[in-house]
């Protein structure tokens, strides 16, 4: 399997993920990667039933992911997957699926978050795994849109951290 983009994006498949990030990284599949989603149906029905149709589109646990890379039968296929936090990338880093970048696209401000900009904020679990993504060699951009301009992520996590 191709990864053309691995984008953290909480809302997965919404107008800017349908109208720009394809266009720019033009994809056969769009897959969420979360075992929340995989695991109840309608969730699952709700996020799947805004996919364009002419790109596959399916929501798949973390392992049932690192299986589907690892099959032959997917070997030539274009992907997109969409993550709701970094633990999910993390798991699947750690079963060997090559991801060399993560786009950071949204991720909801709740109570238990620190909001690191305006679309972005991450709990203690996320801030472990964006440093642990850092330590694999995974780099971490900013970018809500592709115009936007492209900020290294785990500096700015440093950074607002810090203050």
């Amino acid at each position: 399997m191709k990864i053309e983009l691995a984008r953290i994006d909480d809302r997965f498949i919404h107008g800017q993920v349908l109208t720009k990030w394809v266009k720019l990284r033009p994809v056969e599949r769009i897959i969420v990667v979360s075992d929340a989603v995989a695991s109840d149906e309608m969730r699952k029905t709700l996020v799947l039933s805004v996919a364009p149709s002419n790109i596959k589109a399916s929501a798949v646990s973390v392992d049932k992911m690192a299986r589907a890379y690892k099959s032959p039968k997917y070997a030539d296929a274009k992907a997109m997957l969409l993550f709701e936090n970094p633990e999910d990338i993390v798991r699947l880093v750690k079963q060997g699926v090559d991801i060399k970048e993560v786009n950071v696209g949204g991720m909801r401000f709740e109570t238990d978050r620190k909001q690191i900009t305006k679309a972005v904020s991450v709990k203690e679990s996320d801030i472990k795994a964006f440093n642990e993504l850092d330590q694999l060699g995974v780099k971490l951009e900013l970018r809500q849109l592709p115009g936007d301009q492209s900020v290294d992520f785990i500096r700015m996590l440093q950074n607002e951290l810090n203050k």
